[in-house]
């Protein structure tokens, strides 16, 4: 019995062996044929067995089919479908090199088309936007912005005009991890929100993750921003740029070695503040940044990156006020391929966030940031046609300074203080896989392990039964607990608090057809940092702060089903994407009512813990194909906050209830349209409405010692007036751009066509004539024009 148990396991092996020996793998990398740079994202199809793949992040692709003749079918978006017959009979390394579509500067492009494969891909709840897109969308000053493009995308909203970050699925800005070229980005604003700090003539690929975020990616509990800079021209030079009303930008690249090595180098900068002396103006708001990469091909197996960014902005008042702060980041990066089916990508990656400010009128200057080194090392293994393997791990190494303060000069009767310094290590290990179950169902799941560990620092304050707040039974108020002791016995290496963390995530997909298709997910995700922030829209003042002793992380459980279609109507093709979610954190931190953020060097004393949830339906309607293209989105949500007592002798914060959060938007709808009328005339327009931003009014007033104070209800029971506004632009292509190496278009555009006066705040305030009190509605923007001309060569 035993013998024949033997002889058939053996023989099952020797089976399977025989039946593996008659599959082969198809690698390589797909290109740009004019530039030599890698493509995301290409689909490369078999349309006889249903079947195929796509490049990832560095243009590789692999896939193992059976002994055989197959017709393959290259697509990509803004580039001309490539056929080709591929005889396997032998494991082979094949590299294609893809022609663009059009010779004209840009294409229209709204997102990534999506094709029949993307229909059976279990990923869900992610957008993919092109820089050109982003570039024909209108927007204030005139200036191409990414932040801007991606709030038109169903879920994604802002907390106003001129407002910092943006709010996914009723998540706060800090919950989002945005990366360019895998470093992080703490501040992805240039003057305080009006403008982004990613230039778009720098980008390559963009992808916004929802929900349903591979495991790979961790940190945050909302969605992952990941933007890929180009890599740059090895063939021949190249120079691109533009002339704005505010802002101009200019990128050059090139061959470093022929088809070898390229390099690429983007700069922008804004001017706006050389006029304002024109008006007796003695102030100054600008920005610049630098956008570099460089990639060099050591051998058909091995390639290296040099990515960095650099950016600054300075704001200040005559001589009594200025502000600088910025992003820096250096990206060395390690592309081996150990197999045609087995890829590796090695990083050592710097991240830094400074904070500045100089205070002449009090005498002291202040500086604050947070930076961390991260060493990655991801694989990606093809194990056959049906199942793809992604794992990895990353190490983190986090310093945060929470300001310093510095005398600016000998007069200064300031004394220096640096807040106490806080360090921490997060540790994160991860596999993911891509697995095609059967013609119609496919699925994506995965696990990540993450560990922080809150490292020793100067000082920690110790708290009577380790609590740094305090509740009044009689006032009903909670207060800052005063330390019963310092302790500076520790050293960097001690651990003040270790947690750890296992995300599992899950999406599946089932296909009725090549076209329509339902998706459900699962994620888990954990965050270990906390901003600081007692404001609706993040300010460069914010802090970050590790979690510890006083602080557990915050932990996401999300939920999410969907709906997608493709069907042709009059000849056209459309896109219909729906879905519902529902998010869950606890952890969520809170204030305390007059609650001090500003260098605190005790900021435990000011912070409790609580829970959120967001839930709601978003509905997204695109046309992809004619001289009419657009798309529709509707974001139906609810988003609330609640931090109850610690004890039932506690009352909590708002008496324990739900309250709105401050980015609880409960309609979101945006419209983009696009029409091109010949080769010379291309229109875009926007309409935008979102529900009101919820804020607090005063509910009443007393009146003390001939004092008027006003008295406030629950926390965000108001909300501000709705917010809606047009934008119209035009693109004209001249025609002196056929045949000549100079290509050039000029762009007018019209933001906020009919002089919407949307309030980003309302205070109150007596009357000085009549002494009623009166509500004062602030805008920052009403009717903007605005031209921009662009160029290549």
């Amino acid at each position: 019995m035993t013998k024949n148990i033997f002889v058939g396991l053996f023989f099952a092996l020797f089976t399977m062996n025989a039946l593996a020996q008659e599959k082969f793998t198809l690698s390589g990398t797909v290109t740009d044929v004019e530039s030599n740079e890698t493509l995301i994202g290409v689909n490369l199809l078999f349309p006889e067995i249903s079947n195929g793949v796509a490049t990832n992040s560095y243009g590789f692709y692999s896939i193992t089919l059976p002994a055989g003749t197959y017709q393959l079918r290259l697509s990509y978006l803004g580039y001309e479908d490539r056929l080709e017959t591929i005889v396997l009979d032998s494991s082979i390394r094949r590299n294609f090199a893809m022609k663009p579509s059009s010779e004209s500067l840009d294409e229209i492009v709204l997102e990534e088309k999506v094709e029949k494969v993307s229909i059976r891909k279990p990923q869900m709840s992610v957008n993919a936007l092109s820089a050109e897109s982003i570039k024909r969308i209108p927007v204030v000053l005139g200036e191409a912005d990414v932040i801007k493009a991606i709030l038109l995308l169903p879920g994604v909203t802002s907390a106003g005009e001129g407002a910092s970050g943006f709010n996914v699925r009723g998540g706060a800005a800090d919950q989002n991890l945005i990366l360019l070229d895998e470093a992080t980005i703490f501040n992805s604003s240039h003057l305080f929100g009006f403008f982004s700090v990613f230039n778009p003539d720098a980008i390559k690929d963009l992808k916004l993750y929802k929900g349903g975020i591979p495991a790979r990616y961790g940190g945050r509990v909302s969605s992952v921003l990941d933007i890929y800079q180009k890599e740059g021209n090895s063939k021949k030079l190249k120079v691109n740029g533009g002339i704005g009303a505010v802002a101009s930008r200019l990128l050059v690249e090139g061959p470093i070695k022929k088809d070898v090595g390229a390099f690429l180098i983007g700069g922008r900068a804004s001017y706006a503040h050389l006029f304002l002396p024109l008006f007796d103006i003695d102030s100054k708001a600008y920005f610049y940044d630098l956008n570099t990469k460089l990639n060099y091909k050591l051998n058909e197996n091995n390639n290296l990156y040099l990515s960095g960014y650099f950016g600054r902005d300075l704001f200040s008042i005559e001589d009594s006020f200025e502000n600088i702060y910025g992003n820096a980041v250096l990206n060395l990066r390690w592309n081996h391929l150990f197999s045609d089916k087995l890829f590796s990508n090695a990083s050592l990656i710097y991240s830094d966030y400074y904070y500045g400010l100089g205070l002449d009128f009090v005498g002291f200057n202040w500086n604050s940031g947070i930076s961390n080194i991260n060493l990655k090392y991801d694989f990606t293994y093809y194990l056959n046609d049906a199942v793809k393997v992604y794992t990895g791990i990353n190490n983190l190494y986090y310093t945060f300074n929470p300001g310093k303060i510095e005398p600016d000069g000998p007069d200064s009767g300031i004394v220096e203080e640096q807040l106490t310094r806080k360090y921490a290590n997060e540790f994160a290990a991860y596999v993911d896989v891509e697995h095609k179950l059967t013609e119609n169902l496919s699925m994506e799941y995965g696990l990540r392990w993450s560990n922080f560990t809150r490292l020793g620092q100067d000082e920690v304050n110790v708290y009577r039964n380790d609590q740094p707040v305090t509740f009044d039974p009689f006032l009903l108020i909670y207060q800052s607990a005063e330390p019963t002791n310092v302790d500076t016995s520790f050293s960097r290496s001690d651990k003040l608090a270790t947690f750890n963390s296992f995300e599992p995530r899950l999406s599946a997909s089932y296909a009725f057809n090549d076209d329509t298709s339902v998706k459900a997910s699962y994620t888990r995700l954990v965050q270990y940092l906390h901003l600081l922030s007692n404001t609706s829209s993040p300010t460069p003042l914010d802090v970050w702060t590790p979690s510890g002793q006083f602080a557990a992380p915050q932990v996401l459980d999300q939920y999410a089903v969907g709906f997608f279609k493709n069907f042709r109507f009059r000849e056209s093709e459309y896109t219909i994407e729906t879905e519902a979610f529902y998010k869950d954190i606890d952890g969520r931190i809170d204030y305390i009512d007059g609650a001090q953020l500003i260098a605190n060097d005790a900021i435990e004393q000011v912070i409790l813990q609580g829970e959120a949830r967001a839930y709601g339906l978003e509905f997204f309607l695109r046309k992809n194909e004619g001289k009419f293209t657009g798309f529709l989105s509707y974001t139906l949500s609810k988003s609330e906050q609640r931090t109850p007592g610690r004890n039932e002798n506690e009352i909590g914060i708002n008496r324990g209830e739900w309250y709105n959060t401050p980015y609880d938007k409960t309609h979101d709808i945006s419209m983009n349209l696009n029409y091109e009328l010949n080769d010379q005339w291309r229109f875009g327009s926007n309409l935008l409405f979102q529900t009101g931003q919820p804020t607090n009014f005063p509910v009443g007033q007393f009146e003390f010692q001939g004092i008027v104070i006003p008295t406030y209800g629950p926390r965000n029971k108001q909300r501000l007036p709705d917010y809606h506004r047009l934008d119209l632009s035009a693109t004209l292509t001249p025609k002196a751009n056929r045949g000549r190496k100079w290509q050039s278009e000029w762009v007018f555009s019209v933001y906020n066509v009919y002089n919407r006066r949307n309030a980003a705040s309302i205070n109150f305030r007596q009357n000085d004539q009549t002494f009623r009190n009166e509500a004062v509605r602030t805008s920052i923007f009403g009717i903007i024009p605005s031209v921009t001309y662009n160029f290549k060569f």
